[in-house]
């Protein structure tokens, strides 16, 4: 029973509070509506999760979102530094195509937005297989460098918060 009232706490529990801050407000007809969108919602998308995710460790998923937010600051300045004071001739930009470790569709969608949230690179496609990323760099010096950088610094990490 509490598994078909509650397919996924966890969403539940976040659709709850994002109505809750988008209506900007807490008042008794709110938070009814919170908990009554908590509770709908994932019981009518349930089935179309066969395979619920498995829940990512807190700390680790903590302290990868502040490594993203510093990647991203100083790829915003590094990117500023490219488009100001070099030239299109000098830039080279290449096609990156980054093996994948990972299985789980979360983490590659994860690791996917980070690099396209993070300047200078954007995720351009996902091999059939899911076993490859191809994705385009603005500026490589040594594209192998590049594609290692990529795979320690995110794929490492995503793969210890969800596998």
């Amino acid at each position: 029973m509490g598994k078909r009232l509650l397919p996924h706490p966890a969403l539940s529990l976040l659709l709850a509070v994002v109505w809750c801050l988008l209506t900007n407000s807490l008042t008794v007809g709110t938070l009814v509506m919170a908990v009554i969108l908590g509770l709908v919602v994932p019981a009518l998308t349930a089935p179309y999760w066969p395979h619920r995710p498995s829940t990512p460790k807190l700390f680790r998923l903590t302290s990868y979102i502040i490594l993203v937010i510093w990647d991203i600051v100083v790829a915003n300045a590094r990117v500023a530094f490219i488009v100001l004071f070099r030239s299109n001739a000098s830039m080279r930009s290449e096609w990156l195509v980054i093996p994948l470790e990972l299985k789980t569709p979360e983490a590659i969608t994860i690791l996917a937005g980070t690099i396209t949230l993070t300047p200078g690179t954007v995720s351009a496609d996902l091999a059939d297989d899911g076993r490859c990323l191809l994705v385009h760099a603005l500026d490589s010096a040594d594209p192998a460098a590049d594609v290692r950088d990529i795979k320690e610094r995110y794929e490492r990490r995503l793969k210890e918060i969800f596998e």
